[in-house]
């Protein structure tokens, strides 16, 4: 999929420099009353636990509060389009998601462009998946579990949160890569997911780490492999998924993002300050706690990201022919 070079370019340099002394000083003088932090998904997970972490420092660092704001539903494109819609005077944020990226091609009919009409702030943790499986499966690796499914064609249930989620594309890369059949069962969001892959209704699930580590670690559940392309430090001896499949990469990912329009000033001071927290061994240990990798870097780092990774789903939302519920 192919962009037009201004929506790259917007991605990738931020907001537009506003050079007027006026908005110089608010942007000096930034923030100057209660800042939302929206989040398109329910309270407790991964996303919103990520928002509060992020919303405490920034409360901390700047004495105005950072108030996060849960707007679930569509896949998070309610949250994403009111905050398209709010002021662009920084007062009103996204914490946005994978599923942002993923959106912007599984919709065909959306109120806004995410790519033209949010310029991106900071990010903040890229999480990987883990592929996991339910002890009644025999495979204890990724090249088994391929081996299996090759055996059993249609016959394996691969659950996830929902059409379009994170849990779900993962495990579609992975068909998509392998050419194996394995029959998809959305939920209504990770936690029945979840309660019926330990249950044996369903064989397999790529889900967010913070989301089913305690579940692996009591085993509950066997974990085959993370989905980034490196290994992670809280499950340092669990191989990657490209270690048996090379060029499989995928992940969840939470950044924050601000109307089209918002000054370039408070753009940098926000990145900046997200950027001192991800740095900050407190915080840092919290966000490793989820098993998160730290996104610092610039806003045109965090547009490039969004860019790529809307390339990236595009192409597996088209071949597998993915519609939304």
């Amino acid at each position: 999929m192919k962009f037009p070079r201004r929506q790259i370019l917007h991605l990738l340099t931020g907001a537009i420099a506003v050079s007027a002394a006026p908005r110089f000083a608010a942007a000096q003088a930034y923030p100057t009353r209660p800042v939302r932090l929206i989040v398109g998904f329910a309270a407790g997970g991964s996303t919103d636990i990520s928002a509060r972490l992020i919303a405490q420092w920034l409360t901390e660092r700047l004495g105005q509060a950072f108030v996060v704001e849960n707007r679930p539903g569509a896949g998070s494109n309610i949250a994403a389009e009111a905050v398209v819609n709010a002021p662009a005077d920084g007062y009103t944020l996204l914490v946005g998601a994978t599923a942002n990226a993923i959106n912007a091609t599984l919709y065909d009919k959306l109120n806004f462009n995410f790519m033209r009409d949010i310029v991106p702030v900071a990010g903040i943790i890229r999480v990987p998946n883990v592929m996991e499986v339910n002890l009644s499966v025999p495979a204890r690796s990724v090249l088994e579990f391929i081996t299996y499914a090759k055996a059993n064609p249609g016959k394996i249930s691969m659950a996830s949160g929902g059409v379009g989620a994170s849990s779900h594309m993962s495990g579609e890369l992975f068909k998509f890569m392998t050419g194996i059949n394995m029959v998809h069962v959305p939920y209504r969001g990770v936690a029945p997911a979840l309660a019926d892959l330990i249950g044996g209704q369903v064989q397999v699930l790529f889900d967010t780490m913070p989301n089913t580590i305690e579940y692996i670690k009591t085993g509950k559940l066997r974990a085959l492999a993370v989905t980034t392309t490196t290994r992670n430090a809280a499950m340092p001896d669990l191989p990657t998924v490209a270690e048996f499949l090379p060029g499989y990469e995928s992940s969840a990912w939470y950044g924050v993002s601000a109307p089209k329009g918002t000054p370039a000033d408070i753009v940098e001071k926000l990145n900046k300050e997200i950027n001192a927290g991800l740095s900050d061994s407190k915080l840092g240990a919290r966000l490793a706690d989820l098993g998160g990798i730290p996104l610092q870097g610039s806003s045109g780092d965090f547009g490039k990201l969004i860019a790529e990774e809307t390339e990236k789903w595009a192409k597996v939302i088209r071949a597998a022919n993915i519609k939304p519920e």
